[in-house]
């Protein structure tokens, strides 16, 4: 048996992606900048999966869609588009639960002399937006904060935080990589100028992303080259990926109503099963929540012996594909900085693991996993009393 529960670090592509792409590869092949109909039939390809990707978020103008290579290069547009701005550094505010793809841009412009505040979060990972009124400054040009952590699966307050920073006229930026297609999102109601998105995390290929831009918003571009995207990612557009990005979202869109309540289903049977487990505790705020998500830590956590890398391994020789922590971490045991930031303790933040569910995940996938768990940590804690 195999199960696959790591959807947040990547989907299978679906068929009618790969399908558009082939599509794109034997007939539409051209350079979406070609004046002749090679070209015309390349740029209409893309054309039409901005209309898609715009339709995801309900963006009023497809224009404001600019196409990346993924979430990473959205957001280091956003951090280091606004920077350049200035000639002088700023003031940046980021929450202290961000995905590295924002994080670590934010450190090198704090290297460079900017300012930078991290908003705390609480036990379950969610901020308090009186905590963004306070942190804001004169000299504040931009605040980015995740819309649902990627390892624990909290999703914050964004309207609000969007309608603090709107009404001190400050930039607001939203990282959506892994709410997007799994939440109901409406750039027209929230109050964001920005927001990043990835194909691979919606069953689109990867290798593909997008900013969402709201018109009148200024960003310089980190590439020089032709001008693609409007002038805001220059390089020749990788259509194929394009396409099927473009595929993903709209069937995200039209799938979601149906989908996202039958993740959440999965996803509290999920806990409940795991609940039963000793040792086991949740993370994460399991009211405001990512539907598929689900992690827990395991309060026996003891370095290479017990730890949630250590569960990942073990789950994938019983053919269980999981995550300890964030995917891009997995390979370093050592402490989650972001239940760090949530204040457990490092032998706690050692202990973390996520499971994710996708469109292909069952009832008995979930219940299988849960019975093996509990086996495998019965066999690694035979000395231990597990008891909560």
């Amino acid at each position: 048996m195999q199960i696959y529960l790591d959807y947040s670090a990547t989907t299978p592509t679906r068929p009618e992606a790969i399908a558009a792409m082939q599509l794109v590869l034997t007939q539409q092949w051209g350079n979406p900048s070609s004046l002749h109909e090679w070209g015309k039939r390349a740029a209409t390809v893309v054309e039409q999966a901005r209309v898609q990707v715009a339709g995801l978020i309900n963006a009023a103008s497809p224009e404001s869609i600019i196409f990346t290579s993924g979430g990473t290069e959205a957001n280091n547009l956003v951090i280091m588009g606004i920077a350049r701005l200035y000639a002088v550094p700023q003031h940046i505010i980021i929450s202290s639960v961000e995905h590295s793809a924002i994080s670590e841009p934010v450190r090198l412009l704090e290297m460079w002399g900017w300012e930078v505040t991290r908003l705390s979060v609480d036990a379950k990972g969610r901020i308090n937006p009186l905590d963004l009124k306070t942190a804001l400054r004169r000299n504040t040009v931009l605040v980015s904060v995740i819309y649902g952590q990627s390892e624990v699966g909290t999703v914050q307050p964004i309207e609000e935080l969007g309608q603090i920073a709107r009404s001190h006229g400050v930039l607001f930026h939203t990282d959506t990589v892994q709410a997007a297609g799994r939440l109901p999102i409406d750039v027209q109601q929230l109050s964001v100028d920005l927001l990043s998105l990835s194909s691979h995390k919606i069953y689109g290929p990867q290798g593909a992303g997008a900013l969402y831009v709201r018109p009148g918003i200024e960003l310089i571009p980190l590439l020089g080259g032709g001008g693609q995207e409007m002038g805001l990612r220059s390089g020749t557009q990788a259509v194929p990926a394009i396409a099927g990005f473009g595929v993903a979202a709209e069937l995200a869109a039209q799938e979601l109503p149906i989908e996202t309540p039958r993740l959440i289903k999965l996803r509290d049977r999920a806990f409940a099963l795991l609940a039963e487990i000793p040792g086991l505790i949740p993370t994460g705020d399991l009211d405001h929540r990512l539907p598929h998500h689900v992690s827990v830590y395991t309060k026996n956590a003891d370095g290479e012996k017990l730890s949630g890398k250590t569960l990942v391994r073990q789950l994938n020789l019983a053919g269980i594909g999981i995550s300890a922590g964030a995917a891009c971490h997995s390979g370093k045991l050592s402490p989650s900085p972001i239940l760090l930031a949530m204040g457990y303790s490092e032998k706690a933040a050692l202990g973390g693991i996520r499971l994710t569910l996708g469109r292909d995940t069952t009832e008995a996938d979930v219940d299988w996993t849960a019975m093996v768990l509990k086996q495998v940590l019965q066999r690694l804690t035979p000395d231990l009393s597990l008891v909560k």
